[in-house]
């Protein structure tokens, strides 16, 4: 039974406690990836936990989203990448490829505000992560992280038609592939940084490198003090391709990750924490690496924005043409996934919540990797639906 489920590439693994699109993705290539392949029927998920482990039976949330009938707030767009809220409800996205951030309103149309004039794009670099300040209302600052011609960075400004960045990570190593690039305020207000390994894995293991890790810093830029390792803005290391970052509501951080060809993984993040890459590649059983607590094939995932909803971790997968729902209960336990608008809408890229509560999903079919439909890219809202779920 066991040797039928791998062969038909059928296993999807949800272990309790405690990426970058496609194969050319998953190893440092120089060619661009092939695109998503036709969707087929969803597999049965079967559970592969070793054996000791108690079967989890996570229940669905009460408060679900309706996913046949979304909204579409923005079409025509290249490339949305980062999203974020302002405090009256609006979106701002990144274009990866020109720099540009947008602000989107469901019934109005969409506009640039923002260019920022030293991204340089290529493969799968430039403009990638937003975030807007926590305190926006009183300092008007919006955060990036994007690639130059020289490295990784991220900064702060103020919306204007061309914005001066303050600087406050530079010098990452770049690369065509493998930057991560999301960022996210957590709820200690402070900012958190998925930065990939560029294409070189060493870097992943070394501490002395920003590559390969998840940061944290202040939002002036500044070193926490409680940071796992003194002096740096290292939170986590071992990983390969960061590029969703989620907090569900008891404040744990969970993280999705690109590996290489065998395993893509959602890891719940903890300070200091090595999750292995590039000595291990999904579930190592080796105390010295933290294991995820869930792994998906390549063609399943390619897992990239994630973002918490009423007890459930939605990730948008890319080569995998879906949404992918975890439930994770109040302990931090993780449910069976299971799979969402499967082939719908083609390579999904960036999943948020927004202050009404309703569930933003971004299309990335322009990506040099996908079958861009009529429209494309496109921001789709699903609304939130009261339903009961079965008994």
């Amino acid at each position: 039974m066991r040797g039928r489920i791998v062969a038909a590439v059928a296993a999807v693994l949800a272990l309790g406690l405690g990426a970058t699109d496609a194969r050319a993705d998953r190893q440092p290539p120089a060619a661009p990836d092939r695109p998503a392949a036709a969707p087929q029927p969803q597999p049965d998920l079967v559970d592969l936990r070793p054996s000791g482990f108690e079967r989890h039976t996570a229940r669905p949330p009460t408060v679900g989203y309706d996913l046949t009938d979304p909204q579409v707030v923005a079409t025509g767009l290249e490339v949305p990448w980062g999203l974020d809220f302002l405090p009256d409800g609006s979106a701002l996205v990144a274009q990866r490829d020109q720099g540009t951030i947008l602000r989107v309103r469901p019934g109005r149309p969409t506009r640039q505000v923002a260019r920022l004039a030293d991204v340089v794009a290529g493969g799968e670099a430039g403009l990638l992560g937003l975030a807007v300040s926590p305190t926006y209302r009183r300092d008007g600052l919006v955060y990036a992280a994007y690639t130059t011609a020289v490295d990784i960075r991220v900064v702060r400004f103020r919306l204007a038609a061309t914005p001066v960045p303050q600087v406050l990570l530079s010098g990452i190593p770049r690369a065509t592939f493998h930057d991560g690039g999301r960022i996210a305020f957590g709820p200690d207000g402070l900012l958190y940084v998925g930065v990939g390994d560029a294409g070189v894995s060493t870097r992943a293991q070394d501490l002395t490198s920003r590559n390969g890790k998840i940061l944290r810093i202040r939002p002036d830029g500044g070193t926490p003090a409680d940071n796992p390792f003194p002096g740096s803005p290292v939170y986590s290391y071992g990983h390969r391709n960061v590029q969703g970052l989620a907090w569900d509501r008891h404040g744990r951080l969970f993280a999705t990750e690109f590996g290489q060809n065998t395993w893509d993984e959602v890891n719940r993040i903890v300070p200091g924490g090595n999750y292995g890459w590039p000595i291990v590649e999904g579930v190592a059983g080796d105390p010295r690496f933290r294991d995820p607590v869930v792994v998906w094939t390549p063609a399943q995932a390619s897992p990239s924005g994630a973002a918490f909803a009423r007890g459930t971790l939605h990730v948008a997968a890319l080569r995998g043409t879906r949404l992918w729902t975890v439930p994770v209960d109040a302990a931090g336990e993780v449910g069976v996934p299971a799979a969402e608008l499967v082939g719908t809408y083609g390579r999904l890229r960036t999943v948020e919540v927004a202050p009404d509560g309703a569930l933003w999903v971004t299309t990335s079919n322009r990506d040099g990797r996908g079958t861009p439909a009529a429209g494309d890219d496109r921001i789709l809202r699903f609304p939130l639906t009261h339903r009961q779920p079965p008994p």
